[in-house]
């Protein structure tokens, strides 16, 4: 059955994208993960993935035309499929849903599944043009998103709305991020709890107008999803009921304590980050009291709370009778740590890695830093050097600084480095732009930026997308060696482990060094190992004489 694809929002505040370019076209094979668009937003040039598997039939939208978020712009199916019934409804304004009526006309195989399609959904299609109302989905919040959790919901049900409200707190992937309404009303219905999750495009909540039969609503956007899909999700739903009695049960000190730095509803106001925070400090967050808008608990009111001394009495009680007990705690996987081990896996097994190591006399580098952290307006880091070095290597080598997609190689004649910052849910990757053309002040200034940025949780889609390569260092917490696996759509990622003084020959005798081991990690659809070692020697001898980093 052919399906639609529809404008995804990219970011928060897209409204339209434009296909900057087709990779694919009508009659060719797409398999889940295949490109297939450029798709220019407000903040980036991004790739469309293809979640589904079929031949493509149709392309709505030519290069270089704009389409609004679930705009149609193609459509997936199999091979010979007729899809004029389709296209009429598209042109006539429908969503796009395939008419209910087809199922009764088709041959005397859907027999078996009609029986079960009257059970689950009525046959004629519910007519909601009546209600007033609009459902809100979950956006696509950046490229890798593919669910979202709501960390806080900052409105509740019967709440007047103007576009531009902040209705919730999403933790995505890589960040806490505000939800935006583009409508006015009355918040009617919230169909995801706070600590859930929900996958890109579900439904979320409803606004519209006081009174709205939104049920109808529901019910005419369950009946166009699939029935495989619908019993998805109310699996899920079970489980919630199941756990919830367990995490509910508090002292009344806490929650006496609770209302007092709560909304009318009860909620906590506390931003994810101090959430977050308390948490890893164990502090109880409902003891915070909050300095933010409307008595809001921030990030600096966590960092100035002093707990009180009796606090620390029912920890030590909880560790003694612990003592010769097995125990463990589960907890549910964040959104960030799901995304690295799906990318990852993706990239280990099916990028066919290989990996080359060189050795970095650090002994005029050490020099060097040492002079222009005399005179530089920011401190420079080593870190800062490596990444200067390897934005001008990639500009002697071309063919590192290149992607895999599939049918094809693309060579960035731009320079974008991703720079891997550990975080406490696992891993972000920020980009310094155009790193080959800035100073080693302005590359230290940025990387400080954004490493703090990335900590507190406050990057923006357009400060972590577009790498063309990545470094990752982990010298400053005493790794002398390691690989690390390439991070898409990167054909290559260099290792860098810390400088330590070996002995070495110089000129006939025996002195002490300063070396530094680099790894190469290198995508062999894309880079040879002649490529690689050549970019590695550049690297090296730009490092072992850091005054050509300055020309």
């Amino acid at each position: 059955m052919a399906e639609i694809i529809r404008m995804p929002k990219m970011s928060d505040t897209m409204e339209e994208g434009v296909i900057a370019q087709w990779l694919k076209k009508v009659g060719d094979e797409v398999k889940p993960g295949d490109i297939l668009a450029e798709v220019e937003t407000d903040k980036a040039t991004m790739e469309l993935e293809s979640y589904d598997e079929g031949v493509l039939l149709h392309i709505g939208v030519a290069e270089k035309d704009a389409v609004p978020v679930n705009g149609v712009i193609a459509i997936l199916g199999e091979k010979g499929e007729n899809i004029d019934e389709l296209l009429k409804e598209i042109k006539a304004g429908g969503n796009g849903a395939a008419p209910t009526e087809e199922v009764k006309e088709d041959e005397p195989k859907a027999e078996e599944k009609a029986s079960e399609t009257k059970k689950d959904s009525p046959s004629e299609k519910i007519d909601t043009s009546s209600i007033n109302a609009a459902l809100i989905t979950m956006p696509k919040m950046s490229d890798t998103m593919q669910e979202g959790t709501i960390a806080s919901w900052l409105k509740k049900v019967g709440d007047e709305v103007k576009s531009g409200d902040v209705l919730a707190e999403v933790e995505t992937d890589k960040a806490t991020m505000e939800l935006e309404s583009y409508d006015d009303g009355t918040l009617l219905y919230i169909g995801v709890e706070e600590g859930d999750s929900v996958e890109v495009n579900g439904v979320i909540a409803i606004i519209g107008e006081k009174g709205a039969d939104f049920e109808t609503l529901l019910k005419a956007h369950k009946q166009e999803s699939s029935p495989d899909a619908a019993s998805e999700k109310e699996a899920p739903k079970e489980e919630k009921t199941e756990e919830k009695p367990a995490a509910k049960p508090a002292s009344k000190a806490e929650q006496s304590t609770e209302t007092s730095n709560s909304g009318s509803n009860g909620r906590i106001k506390a931003s994810p980050l101090a959430k977050k925070m308390a948490k890893e400090k164990g502090i109880d967050i409902s003891l915070v009291k909050g300095s933010g808008d409307g008595g809001r608990i921030i990030k600096k009111d966590v960092e100035n709370y002093t707990p009180a001394k009796a606090a620390a009495a029912p920890e030590a009680g909880r560790a003694a009778a612990g003592v010769g007990q097995e125990s463990f705690r589960e907890e549910k996987v964040s959104q960030m740590r799901k995304v690295i081990a799906k990318r990852l896996a993706e990239s280990k097994f099916t990028a066919p890695h290989f990996y080359l190591t060189m050795e970095i006399n650090m002994d005029k580098a050490i020099e060097a830093r040492k002079s222009m952290n005399e005179v530089a307006p920011v401190k420079i880091s080593f870190n800062d050097m490596v990444i200067k070095a390897v934005a001008a290597a990639l500009k002697q080598h071309p063919n590192v600084n290149s992607a895999w997609l599939g049918d094809k190689i693309r060579y960035n004649d731009h320079v974008h480095i991703g720079m891997a910052v550990a975080v406490e849910e696992g891993l972000l990757v920020p980009v310094i732009r155009f790193a080959d053309s800035k100073s080693l002040s302005q590359i230290s200034q940025e990387a400080k930026t954004l490493a703090g940025k990335a900590k507190n949780k406050e990057l923006q889609p357009k400060d972590w997308e577009g790498n063309t390569f990545t470094v990752s260092n982990l010298g400053m917490f005493g790794i002398d060696e390691f690989t690390a696996i390439i991070n898409p759509p990167d054909a290559c990622i260099l290792a860098i482990g810390g400088i330590r003084q070996t002995p070495i020959v110089k000129d006939g005798a025996i002195v002490v060094g300063n070396l530094m081991k680099v790894t190469l990690s290198c995508d062999h659809r894309v880079v040879d190992g002649a490529i690689g070692s050549a970019f590695l020697q550049t690297i090296k001898n730009l490092l072992e004489d850091p005054v050509r980093l300055l020309i």
